[in-house]
């Protein structure tokens, strides 16, 4: 199974569009995820159109009628691994220990809102990974998604550049 995951996209702002290569990827995956800050319904209607299943949070600039449709944190089940999702990770220290602790039943946990792509790997497999955004990158390098491929209940994340 093949999940494209993204956050932080942060539409609309200016003349900022999701990149055509983050939509291309989302199109061909078999679900995506979005790890919250759409700011606007347009922007969670436009994942949602797009074809693959969508399981996404809410982040803390979405407005009252994305957060009216998303849960602030989920589990999800793909590929026979489960996955949570939240958007604010808490502080960096510990983060990936804590999100063990509050996600006990899953395999990994994707989140945003730093807008840094991270990826860590705790013992017994259990991992955290941020895709960074696609539109609005901040201190990160460049914008980036990411990609996880699934296969029996095992998770392995991707980093993509879109720059």
């Amino acid at each position: 199974m093949r999940v494209a995951i993204v956050s932080d996209t942060h539409l609309p702002r200016g003349d900022r569009v999701v990149p055509d290569a983050c939509l291309e990827r989302c199109r061909a995956a078999d679900a995506i995820l979005h790890a919250g800050d759409f700011v606007d319904v347009a922007t969670l209607d436009l994942f949602e159109a797009l074809g693959p299943p969508l399981h996404a949070v809410h982040g803390n600039v979405d407005g009252p009628a994305v957060r009216a449709r998303l849960p602030e944190a989920r589990e999800v089940e793909l590929g026979g691994a489960r996955i949570g999702m939240v958007h604010i990770p808490g502080p960096a220290e510990d983060r990936a220990a804590r999100l063990r602790r509050r996600f006990p039943a899953c395999a990994a946990v994707v989140f945003g809102h730093t807008h840094l792509p991270e990826h860590t790997e705790l013992g017994g497999g259990f991992q955290v990974f941020n895709p960074g955004s696609p539109t609005e990158r901040r201190r990160a390098p460049g914008h980036t998604m990411g990609l996880a491929t699934i296969t029996a209940g095992v998770v392995r994340f991707e980093l993509v550049a879109l720059d």
